[in-house]
């Protein structure tokens, strides 16, 4: 399980790290909206560890900007900020849990725990983008009415992106989850398969379904 952790404090954002390493999860820790945004984009995490006084912006204002790009990561707030209307903009803005400093670890990690059992629970069968309804039940596409015929390969490729619209996504990310082994990942088989992905998807629609990113990946618009 991996854990995004925003925290501008040195002492506490060391704790955190090594209390969830020691726990097994896999632990990036940044300091600043910036870097949390670029961590975001260039991979998925379980669940998200957000302070609200950051060095060069406020927490709400990237939990906003990142729930009105889709992304739906869980966030837990950590926050002085103690009152009751502070709890509520926190969950106003997208927060799924929201727990006050000074706090105890041990209920930080019950609470990321949840929030992990949560997201397993209401994991989606059905991914629409743009008309495309992808159905991970009964392994079909379709845009709109039209049924689209799809590999195995190419399928799950479309997978990755349908969970992540808007994302750049890198190409040594997609090539991980599609090929088993580390060599492929050099060879221009990534390549293939989204001109592939490309020429069986994009003719139905106007503009581009998906946008090279030069010298990182992939995103899907």
């Amino acid at each position: 399980m991996k854990i995004l952790i925003v925290e501008d404090q040195q002492r506490l954002g060391e704790f955190l790290r090594q209390g969830l390493t020691e726990r097994a999860y896999t632990v990036n820790w940044v300091r600043t909206c910036a870097d949390a945004r670029d961590a975001l984009c260039e991979t998925k995490y379980d669940v998200i560890v957000l302070d609200l006084g950051l060095p060069d912006g406020d927490g709400l204002t990237l939990l906003r900007e990142w729930r009105q790009s889709g992304f739906v990561e869980p966030v837990l707030i950590l926050s002085a900020r103690d009152t009751v209307d502070d709890r509520i903009a926190g969950l106003d803005h997208g927060a799924d849990d929201y727990l006050q400093k000074p706090f105890s670890f041990e209920e930080l990690l019950a609470r990321v725990r949840a929030l992990i059992r949560r997201q397993g629970a209401v994991k989606q069968t059905m991914l629409e983008h743009r008309g495309i309804r992808l159905d991970l039940l009964n392994h079909t596409v379709h845009i709109n009415t039209s049924a689209v015929e799809l590999t195995s390969r190419e399928f799950a490729l479309l997978e990755i992106f349908m969970h992540n619209p808007g994302r750049t996504l890198t190409r040594t990310l997609i090539s991980e989850k599609i090929w088993a082994s580390h060599y492929d990942i050099d060879t221009n088989l990534l390549d293939v398969y989204m001109s592939r992905l490309r020429g069986k998807l994009e003719p139905a629609f106007d503009k581009p379904l998906f946008k090279t990113v030069r010298g990182v990946g992939y995103q899907m618009i």
